[in-house]
């Protein structure tokens, strides 16, 4: 720190990680709430030795440098107080501290980082719940009683998600949620042991399910009962979280929205539903290489579509399923994605930037999403984002950590899109005749594509899980996959009720 750099700090007024007091002659009590305050939000600086005057509207000339009187006596006064039960933790190092001359007047800078997520809350005084304090803009706040609970939370080295929800056990878990999972984790891992155990054995093994050994008691985690848990069994114990999905790209008029998905008692509003269900939607218009082969590998990828789903993978395993009032929400717009969830950053922006460090709130969940496929566990998955939209002209990713409304939030730019029709009848001619050589090229619609994709997903999707997953009406899915079999892409195979859908992967199909 030099001179320089304080007066360019000083042009910009105080913010969420400056603060300037006057302490001519001893330590401002108040430095106290500011050092809590800045260790449980992202760190800041503290300027002693500068004096405020609230009266000057013009920011650049409300601050005057005045110095202190005796840096190095305030300067072991503070060392002391810090190191005392003022505070539960001292977090500083010696040279987090130091004296800058400033056109010949002594400033103490006191450089204050964000505490370690294990460290936190920082507080005042012994007491937790009216000590701790945060940031926000210019000044130091009291924190809630429910922001403290979710610093405490977040201190947790084995995360949120592995507790015991007493009194919720197997008959809280969907059947139909738990029996897709298994079938992609078996497609997935096709020689595992545990694709032979029971679902129980199963979910334990996965963290979904335990037992506290001292007690007796067993049942539900928390990441059992948010993955896989029936929609009533989850409002029932979380009233106040919510997931929601909101399309709002191709609006027309005065529309807010054209597709949604929330509650609405059509789906089981867990969270393995919401990402099987949204996860097609939002990667439905990017621009894609598509080609299927034989075997259950999709063959459709690029870096940005992976990178799409490790961001809505993000969300939900660094989601605050315990905070009250929390929305997980997955916006699309015409030129961007957003993906929004509950629960400030555990860590700083510029480590998650680097990489190479991941500290899930939900390490059971983020266990149960990688072992089908999807994320990562060492810390690469933000690294990966970025580089996948570095190979595009789209826009570079923001991540916005919200501390006003205890929110992260990514913006993924995408390619400004204009809504398509499906304009195919469906008694117009198929787009390859029936007795093409095999690997002819198809031509398929958006709808027909998509249709191929969710069935290599579930084979089971009925018509309606079809149309509310690609986002298009029934009498619509029911055309396309009229054309679809008579074109020989797809066949049922059994009755409707029990029966499931074979793709014929010797065909080739490109868009």
């Amino acid at each position: 720190m030099d001179s320089k750099t304080i007066k360019e700090a000083l042009l910009k007024g105080e913010r969420v990680t400056l603060e300037c007091k006057r302490a001519k002659a001893e330590v401002p009590k108040s430095v106290w709430a500011t050092y809590s305050a800045f260790a449980n939000t992202i760190g800041g600086l503290i300027l002693l030795g500068v004096d405020e005057n609230l009266q000057e509207k013009d920011v650049s000339k409300r601050f005057q440098i005045i110095g202190v009187d005796e840096p190095s006596k305030i300067i072991t006064d503070f060392w002391n107080t810090l190191n005392s039960d003022k505070v539960n933790e001292n977090i500083l190092l010696d040279s987090d501290v130091e004296v800058v001359n400033v056109d010949g007047a002594q400033i103490i800078c006191i450089h204050v980082p964000q505490a370690d997520w294990m460290a936190k809350p920082i507080y005042l005084n012994g007491n937790v719940y009216k000590g701790t304090y945060r940031r926000n803009n210019e000044g130091d706040y009291h924190c809630t009683e429910a922001q403290v609970k979710a610093m405490i939370r977040d201190s947790n080295a084995d995360g949120n998600d592995s507790i015991l929800i007493e009194h919720y056990g197997m008959d809280d878990i969907d059947p139909d949620s738990l029996r897709q999972y298994r079938t992609e984790f078996r497609l997935e891992n096709n020689t595992h042991v545990w694709n032979r155990v029971d679902d129980k054995t199963f979910l334990r093994n996965l963290g979904g399910y335990t037992e506290d050994r001292q007690t007796g008691r067993e049942g539900l985690t928390l990441a059992g009962l948010m993955m896989f848990g029936k929609g009533l069994a989850i409002r029932d114990r979380f009233a106040n979280f919510r997931m929601d999905y909101l399309d709002m790209s191709h609006l027309v008029g005065d529309e807010r929205y054209h597709d949604r998905l929330t509650y609405d008692g059509l789906w089981e509003n867990n969270l393995y539903q919401f990402f099987r269900i949204v996860s097609p939607k939002i990667q439905f218009d990017l621009p894609k290489p598509f080609k299927l082969e034989k075997g259950w590998k999709r063959k459709d990828d690029t870096p940005q579509r992976e990178a799409v789903r490790e961001a809505f993978t993000n969300a939900i395993i660094h989601c605050d399923l315990m905070m009250d009032a929390g929305i997980l929400r997955i916006e699309k717009h015409d030129d961007r994605l957003c993906f929004r969830n509950p629960g400030l950053l555990k860590l700083p922006v510029e480590t998650i930037y680097r990489g190479g460090n991941s500290k899930a709130r939900n390490p059971k969940i983020q266990n149960m999403l990688r072992m089908i496929g999807f994320g990562e566990n060492v810390g690469s998955g933000f690294p990966k984002i970025i580089a996948a939209w570095k190979e595009t002209n789209w826009g570079e990713p923001q991540l916005l950590n919200k501390l006003d409304v205890d929110e992260v939030e990514l913006v993924l730019p995408v390619p400004s899109t204009k809504a398509t029709s499906d304009t195919a009848p469906a008694n117009a001619p198929a787009n390859a005749p029936v007795n093409a050589p095999a690997n002819a090229p198809v031509k398929l619609n958006k709808t027909q594509s998509a249709i191929i994709k969710v069935l290599l997903k579930d084979n089971r999707a009925t018509y309606e899980d079809l149309a509310r997953t690609i986002g298009v009406d029934r009498t619509t899915i029911r055309r396309n996959i009229a054309v679809l079999k008579e074109i020989g892409a797809i066949r049922r195979v059994g009755e409707d009720k029990n029966g499931y859908w074979e793709v014929l992967l010797d065909i080739k199909i490109v868009d």
